[in-house]
Parts: C-alpha cells; structure tokens; sequence
C-alpha cells in the first residue's frame, strides 16, 4: 500500500500528512477531525481540496500539525492535502492550482522593533 507524506505550511504552523487509498477517515493528531477542529469552518477548509476534484472518502488521511493558531493548522493541512492528492494524479493539479491550494501564503507576522511599541506603532510623541 502506497503512503505519500507531504507538509504544508501556514503562518507559524506546519502540517505533514500521511495519505492512504482507504475509507475516507481523517485523524489529526492522534484524534479524529470533529474532536480536533470543533468548528464546522475549519473542517470545511481541510476537506476543500478533496470535495475539488470529487475524492472525498476515498484516501484515509493522517495529519500531524505543529505550531501556530487554529486557523493556520487547517490552512496548512488544507496545502499538504493539496499535494498529496497531485502526487496521486497529476491531472488534479490544475483545478488546485486555480482555487490557490498549491500556493504558499508568505503572510506572517511582523516582528516587534527596538524604540517601538509593537511592529510599526510608535511611542505617544510630545512636543513640549
């Protein structure tokens, strides 16, 4: 039986994903989707790529993610399922490329400066 590991990354998370041809269960983290993204908005996003190109319940799929917020976590998963599913069949990889699921969102936060208060918000200034 043949695994593809791939990883995806979001913001400060990453996700590596171990996908199978099987009965269509998701597990992240050692816990099954519903109990580690409780918000229907986030399981969505992890299943996009597969509702896509019309494969939903046909690969078991393992994700390990790290680091990061909720929201990234899915976003990054979303990425990592998005390459598995082309290193299955080629031909998906137009229909993901057009949504944006094989770009890498480069959009993270700015880093705090010296003399600053936070990444670009300056000290209250006085003139006298």
């Amino acid at each position: 039986m043949e695994v593809i590991n791939k990883i995806g990354r979001r913001k400060t998370s990453v996700a590596r994903v171990y996908m199978t041809p099987g009965k269509g269960e998701i597990s992240v983290n050692n816990r099954s989707l519903e109990v580690y993204f409780p918000f229907d908005l986030h399981q969505i996003v992890v299943k996009q790529p597969l509702a896509l190109v019309g494969v939903d319940g046909n690969y078991d799929i393992k994700i390990n993610v790290d680091g990061g917020g909720i929201k990234g976590q899915a976003e990054a998963a979303r990425m990592a399922i998005s390459r598995a599913l082309c290193e299955f069949d080629e031909e998906h990889r137009g229909a993901l490329k057009k949504e944006g699921f094989l770009t890498r969102d480069p959009r993270m936060v700015e880093r705090k400066k010296p003399g600053r208060r936070k990444a670009r918000r300056k000290f209250q200034f006085s003139k006298r």
